[in-house]
């Protein structure tokens, strides 16, 4: 009698083994076709819930009318937008499994997958943001001959036809002279076509990518780590990819501009490194004021490893001259001056519940207002919202003064994110000022990585449902119910990756990620 062999039951170890061949092992394609469509899903949900101005001769087009002035349409873009983004969260974590060790053509599947990802999303409407279309107003101040330190976008006629935000119709730019004078150009180039301005300004966010992606791989090299992963975690990331390419931030330019000043001065820490990077950090805060937290280091750099006092303070002192006679010829040639300090204030009193600083205003402001009244809890919360700053600057100074001579550029990073967490106000663009330098001096494949995997989840799901374009004459839908549909859909979905997806939930992906985040020799 034939007897039917028993298969041998598995070992812990080879039931795992064979989990990781079947969720990670595998060839980096499939992964790099799914994100891509993710990111045109996204895209085709810009067209209906993406910010377009009333000045758009888009809004005439029959698809945009179709997608945008019924209930159906902006559910699906809504649908669309959600799953996307959340697709393209998942592939960029799978595509680190597929791609372990980080050797041999891995530089080459990451490019395929950063290039794939990021083309739809150049013909998105903006999403996320209304900042681009605020440069469009600026410069078209700067057009009239007006200070934009002094008179803000509701000075010119028709700025709200343009699209910018009437929050910050009478507000200062919180920007420097550089970008105000390439708001200036390219709306001169425009005209007042709108369209066309916004296509060039998400060129001129593409060309600070550009900066990201050249110089992230190349000071990772010099620090030590891998540079195809540093290029992974920073420019692969999804988030990064909304935030500088589809919403077009100006950050996206002035983060590429500083992190090729710690290239060159990583490179050649003397003279000519120091000179080189000042003056490329000095250009950053030309574009966004915040990049003066990083000067310092460029001195740090410039002063060697095991310096002394005297010499670090003797190259501060250089960093800082070449930074002022910089900045003062850019004031001059605009006749702005430094009015950029003043405008430093513009988001003062703003805050945001997600952050530390933000929640502990909300909390503590509610429970004064209940037991004394409403002008005592908004003075508390403007006095938490100032000291919370102070600490973060101070925190930042500490830094500077702080730390391993050999790892000045992770404190350039730890010091810009001191500043941010301790900032009422936490935009998710603010985390990618600071992401590049984490990436570039090594975060690791273990809590560090479930954290920043996380926290693009977050914030990728809080991006989504933020700011979508309702129209406000639809009877039977409105903002409020497309960000309660876009949050259960994204949220959902992520729920699902941390903790069902067998190829991404966080135990798995423990056992499974390669652990080399150092240079491969």
């Amino acid at each position: 009698m034939n007897q039917t062999a028993e298969k041998p039951s598995l070992t812990p170890t080879q039931h795992r083994n064979n989990l990781q061949k079947l969720y990670v092992y595998g060839n980096p394609l499939r992964t790099i076709i799914m994100g891509t469509i993710g990111s045109i899903l996204m895209t085709i949900g810009s067209f209906g819930v993406g910010w377009i101005s009333d000045a758009s001769p888009l809004n005439r087009e029959p698809l945009i009318i179709a997608l945008r002035y019924n209930v159906a349409g902006i559910v699906t873009c809504i649908l669309l937008l959600a799953i996307g983004g959340m697709m393209m969260c998942r592939e960029w974590l799978r595509l680190s499994q597929k791609l372990r060790g980080w050797g041999g053509n891995t530089n080459r599947w990451t490019w395929s997958a950063i290039i794939c990802w990021t083309t739809p999303q150049l013909f998105a409407f903006p999403l996320f943001s209304r900042d681009v279309f605020s440069y469009f107003a600026q410069g078209r101040v700067m057009l009239a001959g007006l200070n934009p330190y002094e008179n803000g976008v509701s000075t010119i006629n028709n700025f709200f036809q343009y699209g910018a935000d009437p929050l910050w119709a009478q507000s200062p730019p919180p920007y420097g002279t550089l970008f105000l004078w390439i708001e200036e150009l390219v709306v001169r180039i425009a005209g007042s076509n709108i369209d066309l301005g916004i296509i060039l300004f998400r060129l001129i966010a593409v060309f600070g990518v550009g900066l990201i992606a050249y110089y992230v791989p190349k000071t990772a090299f010099l620090q030590g780590f891998n540079s195809t992963r540093a290029l992974w975690l920073v420019v692969a990331n999804p988030l990064f990819i909304a935030q500088f390419v589809t919403a077009a931030h100006n950050d996206a330019l002035m983060t590429g501009i500083a992190l090729a000043g710690f290239y060159y001065a990583t490179k050649d820490r003397n003279y000519r490194g120091g000179i080189i990077g000042a003056t490329l950090v000095t250009l950053a805060i030309a574009i966004k004021p915040i990049a003066l937290v990083l000067l310092p280091f460029i001195g740090l750099l410039w002063a060697g490893k095991d310096a002394s006092w005297i010499r670090i303070f003797t190259t501060w002192f250089y960093v800082g001259a070449i930074s002022l006679a910089e900045l003062t010829v850019m004031g001059l040639l605009s006749g702005f001056g430094f009015g950029w300090i003043g405008a430093l204030s513009t988001t003062g009193g703003q805050y945001i519940w997600y952050s530390p600083m933000g929640f502990l205003m909300v909390v503590v402001s509610s429970i004064v207002a209940f037991f004394s009244s409403s002008e005592a809890a908004d003075f508390v919360k403007d006095l938490i919202g100032s000291i919370s700053k102070y600490i973060g600057m101070g925190s930042a100074v500490i830094v500077m003064f702080r730390g391993a001579s050999n790892n000045v550029v992770r404190r350039a990073g730890i010091s810009l994110g001191l500043v941010v967490v301790f900032s009422p106000m936490i935009q998710s663009w603010y985390l990618l000022w600071v992401i590049p330098f984490f990436a570039i001096t090594g975060i690791k494949t273990n809590w560090q990585l479930d954290f920043y995997f996380i926290t693009t989840l977050f914030f990728m799901i809080y991006a989504v449902s933020d700011q979508l374009d309702v129209s406000p004459y639809l009877k039977d839908f409105d903002t409020n119910m497309g960000r309660l549909l876009a949050v259960i859909v994204s949220f959902g979905y992520a729920c699902y990756l941390v903790f069902v997806d067998p190829a991404t939930r966080r135990v798995l992906r423990k056992r499974c990620q390669p652990v080399s985040y150092q240079l491969v020799t």
